[in-house]
């Protein structure tokens, strides 16, 4: 039996966010849980966890205390964020920005 692992249609389907790549890059090496970065950070766990969740996105100021905390340049966290949504953007569009001429110089 194999043990690679298997990746199934949901899992190349998933895009991961900002959130996703802040448990897995950085939390969970260094085992921090949410509520010990949140009070880290000083924002309150809740408000941590719906970005961890992808159900909010991370703005300036939580960028900026991310990372602080984790000694990353300003603006790390929005750019994984906003890479994250322009490929859903673009997969979404699927293959409608083909059909699009760009405007002559």
């Amino acid at each position: 039996m194999s043990k690679s692992s298997t990746t199934t249609d949901s899992d190349w389907l998933h895009i991961p966010h900002a959130g996703d790549l802040l448990v897995s890059e950085f939390m969970e090496p260094l085992g921090l849980d949410t509520a010990t970065l949140a009070d880290a950070i000083a924002v309150e766990p809740a408000r941590l966890q719906e970005m961890i969740d992808g159900k909010q996105r991370v703005d300036g100021e939580l960028d900026l205390r991310l990372s602080r905390y984790f000694r990353m340049s300003e603006g790390f966290f929005l750019r994984l964020q906003t890479s994250a949504e322009l490929r859903i953007a673009k997969r979404s569009l699927n293959g409608e920005l083909d059909r699009i001429q760009p405007r002559a110089a």
